[in-house]
């Protein structure tokens, strides 16, 4: 599918107020990946983190790293009073993370469940190589393939997600060493196929699709979702990945 920007911007935008109460699985990543990125090292000169968002990774860090310089980056403008609230004197860049243009390059490059956005996971990892210090580390958060199976199954939409090899691989073609690589599944349970829908809403990621969902087209996922999966769950598959430029 395509990836339009402007409509992400506008469904994260949307979904900010509610989003750290139901963004459970995207907490758990920044978690287990802020746990394996201290295992390599706590102290990095220049932080930047992509698609900071409501500072889910940026609490964390600011909690367990050593940093001089904090930058941060998200399309949502409004990104920037989350960001400061952990960090007061980070630097905030607003728009398109693979446009911005830091002041200096980065000895951390971190980023988490934003991943799966970029429309060319080459050309993204590339111009972010860009941005690192030689021996630089880059850490990150997205999902494989099996993200969202059920809504896939049902409507056929789903992002280009790669499989956590195809994200090894292309990391290893720019030149990077991987430290760390994980994927893991999680199952959230929902009492009926509306609430999914309203979980999906409230995290931004009803960004996968353009489509005005009516009541009716509302009713007839919600009756095929019930057919086909009488306890409603929805299946998040992340992949953590941490790698060293060479």
């Amino acid at each position: 599918m395509q990836i339009d920007n402007k409509h992400i911007k506008k469904q994260f935008e949307k979904s900010m107020q509610d989003y750290d109460q139901n963004a459970t699985v995207q907490m758990l990543m920044a978690m287990k990946m802020v746990i394996e990125l201290t295992k390599i090292s706590k102290t990095f000169e220049n932080v930047l983190e992509l698609g900071s968002g409501t500072g889910v990774l940026t609490k964390q860090l600011a909690r367990e790293l050593n940093f001089k310089n904090y930058l941060a980056n998200d399309l949502v403008e409004k990104s920037k009073s989350y960001v400061q609230k952990f960090i007061p004197q980070s630097t905030f860049y607003c728009g398109n993370a693979l446009k911005i243009k830091p002041t200096k390059k980065a000895d951390l490059i971190v980023s988490n469940a934003m991943f799966q956005w970029f429309p060319s996971l080459e050309k993204a990892i590339q111009t972010i190589k860009s941005n690192l210090k030689n021996e630089g580390i880059l850490a990150f958060s997205t999902f494989s393939p099996n993200n969202f199976k059920e809504i896939t199954d049902l409507t056929g939409l789903s992002l280009q997600y790669r499989t956590q090899e195809e994200i090894e691989k292309i990391l290893k073609v720019e030149g990077f060493k991987i430290l760390y690589s994980e994927q893991f599944s999680e199952e959230l349970k929902f009492k009926t196929p509306l609430e999914l829908l309203a979980h999906m809403k409230k995290t931004g990621v009803n960004s996968l699709s353009e489509k005005t969902w009516t009541i009716t087209k509302v009713k007839e996922f919600c009756d095929k979702y019930t057919k086909k999966y009488p306890n409603a769950k929805l299946t998040y598959s992340p992949i953590i990945i941490i790698a060293q430029k060479g």
